[in-house]
């Protein structure tokens, strides 16, 4: 019989030794091996005895040990046998751990001991068989090599398991051998490979219980020389095949748990030697390994579904970046964003699919993000496949990944819609306060208006005289005059609203705090005059950073509500508004101060909330202070509000100060050369509004020829007949052709005049005309203009 002594004490293995080999010069009745630790024997205990020392160290080391020995033994040929001294508790652990008795260190019986052991090892009574038997193996050693080599170079897969039981029925030669795996609840054993009778049969899944594979998954390992099918009555699958022999291992993980069942079947009565459990055992272990890297890459391939399923659930783009830049995974959504599939954007990077200006934007903004390993977001402008331009919000963030390679996760949000919404809600408050002031800017027009209309009747009815005296003519000059003065009256006020009410003003940059107050308050002028007392402490204050539309809606908008808080009943000359402006620092103050009726604590809470009012139904919207907010934060700024009910609000704009750039140097001062009389130049205008060509006429009477037409395809005609013109002044807004049309067949037909072609306009056009002149860099005259105003541009269309 083969006895293993491990982990027992020198002095005691020679004690133990002693006893077990007998004494006097008896004949050897067993070899006997001494371990210090399991990595000396090998993976499959052979049959015997095993004695395992306890050194009285923690219960739990010696729980594990004890585990990890019934492991690795065929519990039905081996016993396992701890020196011991715990108390009867911890004997237990060690007993449920797989010990199948637990004694002192040896005395004076354990020559008693081997030979009730020998008897127990032993079926049927029979006399242990000698060890030489167990050196006879059914499998030799050329076929345990080659079956071992076998399933070494065997590939992986479903296919391994088939290799594996045709090289375990040509090893051991029998009639049968199967691989089976554990289900989940441990109740059944799904056949993975099974051969019989000369052939494969098909997977079927097996009950476990009453059968030899469940003591083999209880024991470690199986053999039943003979009597099988008495052994295992309710076996189906044994009354089946007529089975009379049986050896199986269990397979178990890398965390040693049991996980399936690999055996082998024969037909005749068949003893195993060492051989066959080393090679039973050693293949067991190769299989054990492959059924759980089966499993392990079934359980990542049902995770890595599930995530790819997660992720194109979601409804937002979402793409995956390596440390290159290059696309290495992505969701169905933005596979669709990028109008390409999955397999055109993998390994591929935005400088392959965008322009290459905002390739670099986005790959700044990714290098951002890798460099620092903090999240952002940022807005970002995407020219897609079809050549729009769509507005995104994207966020981006940086992780490792198992390898140690860097990578960043993105999800983006086309906000591009919302942007155009934005700005559509933005122009309706606008309007919306232009149209709530509208009597007050007619007021504010009509006014001047009046007494222009009167000097020029005036004017009419003197120079329809014969003669004029000296009086005559000085009150007619003072009747021009005034009227000049009323028109750039009028022309501030226009120019005030037209600027207020641009839907495209989008533009950040130095904002001139001072300008866009004064016209906000020429707006709303005539409102005050006969509501409250305004009062202006306008320190001197740097420009802020921002948008003059934005920040005039803004202003207005205050100023407006500060007149709406005052109340109807109280005497003008008690209401007062007052607007201030302060520099504190980086920053810049704005404050709009009314002595109304005043905000409690929960409408502060809400004031900016959209839609949110406290106005009777049909006065408000709810929008201005949402919007306003809304378009302070943008500029970098933030809005303050302090309100005591009854006594009155101040709002406080906060923006910060603009920051210039570090300017060029100046280049050296040319000499000025002596002023040259301006030569007779060929000016052709163009406007469908007859009286804008008299009086361009009569403004450079005797300076330049002006030409005038009303039509610009006219004018396209006497070009392509030759007409030539130093100069061409054409209105954006006009029916049939539009300027901007015209400047286009221009540049095809005669595109050295083009570079000399102005276009001028009096009032707000569409984004197409405005984003044509900025691509083209055009000159622009804003309508109404002066004599040197229109003959300094028409100097610049002449260079």
């Amino acid at each position: 019989m083969q006895v293993i002594l491990l982990k027992v004490p020198l002095l005691l293995c020679d004690e133990v030794e002693r006893r077990l080999q007998g004494e006097g010069g008896q004949e050897p009745r067993c070899q006997v091996l001494r371990a210090a630790g399991l990595e000396h024997l090998p993976e499959r205990l052979p049959p015997g005895l095993v004695i395992l020392g306890d050194d009285g160290g923690a219960l739990k080391e010696m729980v594990e040990l004890c585990r990890r020995v019934h492991a690795r033994r065929f519990s039905w040929r081996t016993h396992l046998t701890v020196l011991t001294r715990r108390s009867p508790v911890e004997l237990q652990a060690l007993a449920r751990a797989g010990a199948d008795e637990c004694i002192s260190p040896p005395g004076e019986d354990w020559g008693v001991r081997l030979i009730a052991l020998s008897r127990r090892l032993h079926l049927d009574g029979m006399e242990a068989p000698a060890l030489v038997r167990l050196e006879q193996p059914r499998v030799t050693a050329q076929e345990a090599l080659y079956a071992l080599l076998s399933s070494t170079s065997a590939d992986i897969g479903p296919e391994f398991f088939r290799a594996l039981v045709a090289h375990l029925v040509s090893a051991f030669r029998v009639t049968g051998a199967l691989v089976g795996a554990l289900t989940p609840d441990k109740e059944h054993l799904q056949l993975l490979a099974f051969w019989t009778d000369g052939g494969f049969r098909e997977s079927r899944l097996l009950p476990l219980r009453g059968t030899p594979h469940q003591e083999a998954i209880t024991h470690g390992s199986c053999h039943i020389p003979d009597a099988l099918v008495e052994r295992f009555p309710d076996d189906a699958l044994l009354q089946e095949q007529g089975y009379r022999a049986y050896l199986g291992v269990a397979l178990r993980d890398s965390h040693q748990q049991a996980v399936g069942v690999m055996a082998v079947a024969h037909g005749e009565p068949f003893e195993a030697g060492i051989m066959d459990y080393a090679l039973l055992g050693a293949l067991g272990t190769r299989a054990g390994a492959e059924l759980a890297r089966g499993r392990a890459q079934a359980e990542l391939e049902h995770t890595r579904d599930f995530l790819s399923n997660i992720i194109n659930a979601v409804p937002d783009p979402v793409f995956v970046k390596d440390r290159e830049h290059r696309f290495v995974a992505m969701n169905a959504a933005f596979a669709r964003f990028m109008a390409r599939t999955e397999e055109q954007l993998i390994g591929k990077s935005d400088y392959d699919f965008v322009p290459e200006h905002e390739a670099s934007i986005f790959w700044r903004k990714d290098e951002e993000v890798f460099r620092s390993g903090q999240p952002n977001e940022n807005e970002e402008t995407l020219t897609d496949s079809a050549g729009r331009s769509r507005t995104l919000i994207t966020t981006k963030a940086a992780f490792t990944g198992a390898g140690g390679e860097q990578f960043i996760v993105a999800v983006i949000r086309d906000v591009t819609e919302s942007r155009r919404l934005e700005m559509q809600l933005r122009l309706a408050d606008r309007m919306a306060s232009v149209g709530a002031l509208a009597a007050g800017v007619a007021h504010e027009i009509n006014n001047p208006l009046a007494y222009i209309s009167s000097n020029l009747s005036f004017i009419a009815e003197q120079l329809a005289q014969d003669e004029l005296e000296h009086e005559a003519r000085t009150e007619l000059r003072q009747a021009v005059l005034e009227s000049l003065e009323g028109t750039r009256r009028v022309r501030g006020i226009v120019q005030d609203l037209k600027f207020f009410a641009r839907a495209d003003d989008e533009k950040q940059g130095a904002v001139d705090v001072h300008r866009v107050i004064h016209g906000a308050l020429r707006i709303v002028r005539n409102e005050f005059q006969h509501r409250a007392l305004l009062t202006r402490a306008l320190e001197p204050v740097p420009a802020v950073h921002g948008s003059e539309g934005r920040l005039g809606q803004v202003v207005v908008n205050l100023l407006v509500n500060a007149l709406q808080a005052l109340p109807i009943d109280r005497p003008s000359e008690q209401n007062s508004v007052r607007i201030a402006t302060h520099h504190k620092g980086a920053w810049v103050h704005i404050e709009v101060e009314d002595n109304g009726q005043g905000m409690s604590s929960e409408v502060q809470k809400r004031i900016f909330d959209p839609f949110f009012t406290t106005k009777p139904i049909g006065k408000g919207t709810g929008l201005g202070l949402s919007i306003s907010n809304t378009l302070i934060q943008v500029m970098g700024g933030w809005i303050e509000v302090q309100s005591t009910q009854g006594k009155g609000s101040t709002f406080r704009l906060v923006l910060p100060v603009y920051q210039e750039k570090a300017a060029a140097p100046e280049p050296a001062p040319t000499p000025v050369a002596p002023p040259t009389q301006e030569p007779r130049r060929r000016v052709l205008l163009i406007d469908d509004e007859p009286a804008v060509g008299a009086s361009v006429r009569r403004l450079l009477r005797g300076v330049h020829e002006v030409h005038t037409l009303q039509d610009a395809r006219e004018a396209l005609g006497l070009i392509a007949r030759g007409e030539r013109y130093d100069a061409i002044l054409c209105d954006v807004m006009m029916q049939g052709m539009s300027g901007v049309q015209f400047v286009q067949e221009l540049e095809r037909v005669a595109p050295e005049m083009a570079r000399r072609t102005g276009l001028m306009s009096g009032g707000v056009f569409d984004a197409q005309a405005r984003s044509f002149i900025e691509a083209r860099a055009l000159d622009f005259l804003h309508k109404p203009f002066e004599r040197e105003s229109l003959r300094a541009f028409l100097e610049r269309l002449y260079r």
